[in-house]
Formats: structure tokens, sequence, C-alpha cells
């Protein structure tokens, strides 16, 4: 799941407006982030496989560090301490935590059987929403509307880059994710893994910018 993560972040701007939307953006992609350095360090293992599902060649075959519900939960607390060490605000940071943790629930439900439970742990959970490409267009478009409506709602554009700066941030990140879906295939793990990273840090940036020429509105 991409764009559906974004969805989680956009409603959770609209229920704790004090966090940035940057944060959220990388609160919700947080696993995302993280997975490319484990696939560099080869503690992670990724094949592209054309074919292992309808809707994406990639096969993951080893991912506990990042991809295990344990670990999710780790790395959830983990940015929700940070931030309540940051910030001082209990409400907010737990929020974050959960919308980390949201990662492993969302991508349960696009993956095939291959998300496991902790490092080390034979049993793997994934409803295979990746079988049906319309399926999960549908799903996935469905929530990233949902959660852009309820940002785009509540807040009010300062100016010009308010303005047509959110409505950019819609347009790159489905193009994005058409790409991804549709685009020919990747042509290494290292290249998906750059991608990845550096498509995270470009997102989180975006995010921190046009919310700061935004105001949630009362």
């Amino acid at each position: 799941m991409f764009i559906g993560h974004f969805a989680v972040a956009f409603a959770a701007k609209r229920a704790a407006p004090t966090v940035s939307l940057g944060t959220w953006f990388i609160a919700c992609e947080l696993i995302d982030l993280l997975w490319p350095l484990f696939l560099f360090m080869g503690l992670e293992t990724l094949v592209i496989a054309p074919g292992v599902t309808a809707f994406t060649p990639l096969d993951f075959v080893h991912y506990p560090w990042t991809h295990s519900l344990v670990m999710c939960a780790l790395w959830a607390l983990g940015m929700g301490a940070v931030y309540w060490i940051a910030r001082r605000s209990l409400v907010a940071a737990t929020m974050i935590g959960l919308v980390v943790l949201s990662h492993w629930f969302l991508d349960a439900i696009v993956h095939r059987p291959d998300l496991p439970l902790a490092p080390g742990s034979d049993v793997k959970i994934g409803f295979g929403l990746w079988n049906s490409v319309a399926g999960t267009l549908a799903t996935e478009i469905v929530l990233f509307v949902a959660g852009f409506a309820l940002y785009a709602s509540g807040s009010v554009a300062r100016d010009r880059i308010g303005r047509y700066g959110l409505g950019a941030l819609f347009i790159l990140l489905l193009l994005s994710y058409v790409s991804a879906a549709f685009g020919p295939l990747p042509p290494s793990v290292a290249a998906i893994a750059w991608v990845g990273l550096a498509g995270g840090v470009v997102f989180g940036a975006l995010g921190y910018w046009i919310d700061a020429h935004r105001t949630m509105a009362s």
C-alpha cells in the first residue's frame, strides 16, 4: 500500500492539528523509510518476481526487522517517544505511534501472506488484495481521497503556496502511485530502495513546506 498510508496522515492532521503534516507523513511512511536501509545492509530481502501478484511484481521474501508486527510496534513506540521528548505532548505522541503502527495493518490488507508477526516467527499475515488490480486501486484511491478531503476541508491556505501547493501534492502522490503500479519493471532492487528512500524524504519535506502555508480552520 502507498497512498493509503498518506490517507491516514492527512486524517491524523485533521485530528491533531498541532502536529505538522510533514511529521504525519514521516510517521505513516516510517516503516518504508527504514526498509531501504535494511535492504542496503543485507538484513532484509526483496526479489523482483513478475506475476507474484497481479498488482505488483515485488516479492517481499524477508523483512522482519521493519515489517513484522512486533517490530512495527517497537518503531511506533520509538517515534512516539522521540516526539514526546521533543514536544511533551502525550496525546500527539500516542497518535503518532498509532499512525506508525497503522502501516502494518494497512499492508496486511493488500499483501499476500508475507508479513511476519515477529522476527523468527513462521506465522505470516496478508489478505492478498494485490491479487486484484481493480480492488487495490479502488481501496487505495477511496482511502486517499477521503483522507485528503478531511485535511483540505479542515484547513485554509495562507497564500498561493498553500493553495496551489496542496493541489500539486495531491497530483504528485497520485502520479507516483500510478507510475509505480503501471510503469516498467524496476531495473534492480537497489533502484527500488533508492527511489523509496528519496521519495519518502521528498514527500516529508513537501508536507512540512505546504503545511506551513496553511492554517487549520477553527
